[in-house]
């Protein structure tokens, strides 16, 4: 509770790194934040182009059935692979000042979180454009699933971000192992496409039912189902309280590794 209560007394150093972050991600170049839409775009229509004329999917509406899972999907990788060498990244704060150094991950993953919700603006016109059935109650489980990845991504940029500080090829390795993830959670297809055997990579992936959530609110204009936002949420509390628990114990030697 006492690191809790830390967190909470530096929230303004949070909100200060976080715009921050999110001011000097795109300074100096033309477009500017225009970028934060740009990149998803863009990996849309590559995506979109090949799995429906190319491998054929066979998937109606396409298009909205791969933004929906595609832009939760670069939230949580960007705040792994980011997130791990975020600590590393503020050595020289780390070493002059005190303040609670969960600070950085969490700063780090809420300024991600930031940009997936300003993306999720351009979706409700897609979702009327492509006439989705908007269900009011379905649209109230939106900010319960986007919390339960933001934990899940917060516990695990915090495990990443600690380990980092000792084993500095962590953060390469993450970039190759979050690749495999994206291509391991049906993210380009269904779940009716996995064979029976390996059916079981869906249940252990907490990705999968994420994702699974997400499409059934803005794809289906469905409630999600409840056994799979409650397998989420158990896994993104899990997670974080794991991170949590290894950045406390590694957190005390920073200044002297860094």
């Amino acid at each position: 509770m006492k690191v809790w209560k830390e967190i909470y007394d530096y929230r303004q150093m949070i909100f200060s790194l976080v715009k921050k972050d999110l001011r000097g991600r795109y300074k100096g170049s033309v477009l500017g934040f225009l970028w934060t839409f740009i990149n998803p775009l863009m990996q849309l229509v590559v995506y979109t182009f090949v799995f429906t004329y190319i491998m054929k999917a066979g998937i109606d509406k396409y298009y909205l059935y791969l933004f929906v899972a595609l832009v939760p999907w670069i939230f949580f990788s960007s705040a792994i692979t980011g997130g791990s060498s975020s600590v590393v990244a503020q050595k020289d704060l780390v070493k002059k000042i005190y303040f609670p150094r969960e600070v950085i991950p969490i700063s780090y993953v809420t300024s991600c979180f930031v940009n997936m919700l300003l993306c999720f603006c351009i979706i409700i016109p897609v979702m009327v454009v492509a006439r989705v059935p908007i269900n009011p109650l379905a649209l109230l489980c939106l900010p319960v699933i986007m919390i339960v990845e933001y934990f899940l991504a917060l516990g695990m940029a915090m495990l990443a971000s600690a380990i980092t500080v000792y084993f500095r090829d962590l953060e390469h390795i993450l970039g190759i192992v979050t690749m495999i993830w994206m291509y391991m959670t049906p993210i380009f297809y269904s779940i009716d496409m996995i064979p029976q055997k390996l059916r079981f990579i869906y249940h252990i992936n907490p990705m999968s039912s994420i994702i699974s959530c997400y499409r059934s609110v803005l794809y289906s204009g469905q409630v999600p189902n409840l056994a799979s936002l409650l397998e989420a949420a158990v896994l993104g509390v899990l997670f974080l309280i794991l991170g949590m628990l290894v950045f406390g114990r590694l957190k005390k030697g920073f200044a002297e590794e860094l």
